[in-house]
């Protein structure tokens, strides 16, 4: 692991990317300071009756868009650092992909496991209660979302204990995203963050020439991937690279990790876990104990979707992969970054990459302040001018459509069609604007996606007439 934190390994790729810029010392030192951290600690009621002091954190990075937006997640190795650090990417992550938020997060030091239910809904509710008083969650304020540990159980938790706070119920519910869609959700937002890391991976394999840099061909149809951590993230990117035509060689989880050169079935695995409790073991396929290892195996891409700093200055030598996608926060450490990048090795960052689901989250947040499901106004009319046009042509040509054939081809845009259109959308335009920077600038798109960040804000900042 590397011997630096989390956010100075953030702060070291801030200022790699500032010294291509000519903005004033301290603009840049405004961008990267985090702005607000609150920090809480209140009782826990124990099912047993006993007391228990809860940690927990909220770090607002940057105001220069409202509100702030970032997850909250649960685990007992989250501290200050981490939390300021994730909310200083979501910043930039948003910047990136032209979501306009600014950046936070969330934290509250608790394995969930070792909680009943019961105990995690009063955690929660105290938590958003906590925030609620000191005017860190909102819809036009701060507006958090589900991350390591949490789900739309938690996040319905949190709308209901808002709701019943506010004097302005009537936007309440944009007050959180990743909520279930019966509660105001959107549909899309859970398998959001895969999807996004599928486009982003597929847009960046599109162009010729960077794949001949590496001796790789154009698509995905003969790429070999690795994949390091199945969970929500890790099995949608999984499952959306497969059914893309790549072809799944290794996959990597906690308990160990499994190998097969000739290709491994994704949904056979969830299965095969779902059953044993385990990947390994798996039919066909090769046990490796130290999941760690399954990094440094051969493959075209690999994707670490699991927990930061899994490839450091240690094991970066090994790794064979020609290209990474992060669909983690800070998977890659700065100085194993330098190593991969004089090796030859593409890194797509993960402050573009894994925005997918700031993305969905986005348009959810949009749902809730119109109060209408989208293509709700438009899918009829749609299917019908599209019934009218195609009538009209096969008609023209003396072609019979049966009812049923047509109404599949002439089918207006639900809501998952929309939302899925969006993130492509989002995430083809932002790796095209990261990739002609780095082109201009000759630097790597880590470098450029910084670069991007950083005169998006800056921008902002002078707009609002702080900065000249």
């Amino acid at each position: 692991m590397s011997s630096i934190s989390f956010l100075n390994q953030v702060d070291r790729m801030f200022a790699k990317a500032a010294g291509h810029t000519n903005h004033p010392e301290g603009l840049l030192k405004q961008i990267r300071i985090c702005n607000s951290m609150y920090k809480m600690e209140f009782p826990l009621k124990k099912d047993d009756g006993s007391i228990e002091v809860i940690q927990a954190w909220r770090a607002e990075h940057s105001h220069h868009k409202l509100p702030t937006k970032g997850g909250i997640r649960f685990a007992d190795n989250v501290n200050e650092d981490e939390v300021a650090a994730l909310a200083t990417l979501m910043t930039y992550k948003c910047a990136i992909v032209n979501v306009p938020f600014g950046g936070a997060k969330g934290g509250i030091k608790i394995n969930r496991k070792n909680y009943s239910e019961g105990e995690i809904e009063r955690i929660t509710r105290r938590y958003t209660y906590e925030l609620v008083s000191k005017s860190f969650i909102g819809p036009g304020i701060d507006v958090p979302a589900p991350d390591y540990g949490t789900g739309p159980k938690e996040m319905a938790w949190i709308v209901d204990t808002y709701r019943s706070l506010t004097n302005d119920p009537l936007t309440a519910a944009a007050c959180v995203t990743g909520k279930p869609v019966t509660l105001g959700g959107v549909r899309g937002r859970t398998e959001a963050t895969g999807l996004g890391t599928y486009y982003g991976i597929r847009e960046a394999c599109s162009i010729e020439d960077d794949m001949k840099k590496l001796g790789l061909k154009t698509g995905l149809a003969d790429k070999t991937v690795i994949v390091q951590g199945l969970g929500n993230v890790g099995y949608h990117a999984a499952k959306f690279m497969q059914e893309g035509g790549a072809t799944i060689v290794a996959l990597a989880e906690y308990e160990g990790a499994i190998h097969n050169p000739k290709g491994l079935d994704l949904e056979a695995v969830v299965a095969h876990r779902k059953k044993t409790g385990s990947i390994l073991n798996f039919p066909g396929a090769t046990n490796i104990t130290d999941s760690a290892k399954a990094l440094e195996l051969q493959c075209d891409i690999l994707i670490p979707a699991a927990l930061e700093s899994v490839i450091t200055a240690e094991n970066a030598p090994n790794i064979k992969a020609k290209i990474i996608g992060e669909a983690a926060n800070g998977p890659v450490t700065a100085d194993a970054d330098a190593i991969l990048l004089a090796k030859g090795v593409m890194i797509i960052p993960d402050v573009f990459l894994n925005a997918g689901g700031v993305t969905v989250s986005y348009f959810e947040w949009l749902k809730n302040l119109s109060h209408v499901r989208f293509g709700r106004m438009s899918k009829r009319f749609e299917q019908a001018s599209n019934e009218r046009i195609v009538s009209a042509m096969a008609k023209a040509v003396g072609i019979d459509i049966p009812p049923v054939e047509l109404a599949n081809v002439t089918a207006g845009a639900d809501e998952i069609d929309l939302v899925k259109s969006g993130l492509e959308e989002t995430m083809a335009t932002s790796y095209t604007e990261i990739r002609n920077i780095a082109v201009a600038k000759n630097t790597d798109l880590r470098t450029a996606a910084f670069i991007n960040a950083i005169d998006k804000v800056a921008v902002s900042y002078g707009e609002m007439g702080i900065f000249p």
